[in-house]
């Protein structure tokens, strides 16, 4: 009895695991959503994409993008950014929300947002002086990381 029942979970775990392996696919940029495409064209019209990818996870769709530059995106299922990261250079302003840029000029003159994320409606920035800030869907401060 226990051989059939090892026998039954690890047909199941290998059915599962192969079912499973097919969890990102490299894409053109033309089968990104409309709102990830219009993002790349608006504010990085002139980077190089090094590729695009589609992350399946067991119910939900996402995508990468990394640019030759360095550059990484993400966006959710429908297209719209999840995470920029620009590593060296500044995170374009049409992306940052008008309340995070101003927060940063009154507080950190000088200092560029270099990453910028949602996680679970709240927004959380990288500044050049390595500070990592985490602002609520408000926009109010709530955490300042170093």
């Amino acid at each position: 009895m226990k051989k059939i029942l090892f026998a039954v979970v690890a047909f199941l775990s290998l059915g599962i695991s192969v079912a499973c392996a097919d969890n990102n696919k490299i894409i053109n940029k033309s089968e990104l959503p409309a709102p990830a495409q219009k993002l790349l064209n608006d504010y990085f019209p002139d980077a190089k994409l090094s590729y695009a990818k589609l992350d399946r996870d067991f119910l939900e769709r996402s995508y990468e993008v990394l640019l030759a530059d360095g550059t990484r995106l993400e966006f959710f299922s429908n297209g719209e950014w999840q995470e920029v990261d620009c590593k060296f250079s500044a995170v374009p302003a049409g992306i940052v929300p008008e309340a995070i840029i101003k927060y940063v000029a009154d507080n950190y003159p000088g200092e560029k947002v270099l990453k910028i994320e949602i996680d679970r409606g709240n927004y959380e920035v990288k500044l050049s002086n390595r500070l990592e800030l985490t602002f609520n869907k408000n926009f109010n401060i709530v955490d300042i990381d170093d």
